[in-house]
């Protein structure tokens, strides 16, 4: 059998710039509390192409602040009726970033 080549890493659709990363901020009361104290977790939507490397030097660019680690999720479009008909909304990544204790915390408001 023949072995399979590790040269070329793999290639998770195109070259994204770091506002075509991060999508939006999730601003919930879980997040809130995340955001302060202890925890110093933010969540963001972030495209389902982009990796956790990819989201951490996003984020560092975008807000200026150092990234302790990153987490995933891939978030199951729900089962929405439109009229008569059912729908389901679309899939969706969520990423929880956690900050470094010396970094500067993201202020969205």
């Amino acid at each position: 059998m023949a072995r399979k080549q590790q040269d070329a890493p793999k290639v998770r659709g195109p070259e994204l710039e770091p506002h075509q990363i991060v999508l939006r901020p999730l601003i919930t009361e879980k997040a809130q509390h995340q955001s302060t104290g202890l925890h110093r977790a933010y969540p963001f939507e972030v495209n389902p192409w982009a990796s956790k490397e990819e989201i951490k030097h996003a984020v560092e660019e975008l807000f200026g602040v150092h990234v302790a680690k990153v987490r995933t999720q891939n978030r199951q479009g729900k089962k929405r009726r439109y009229r008569f008909k059912l729908g389901r909304m679309s899939h969706w990544k969520k990423a929880v970033v956690t900050l470094k204790e010396d970094s500067a915390g993201i202020d969205f408001f």
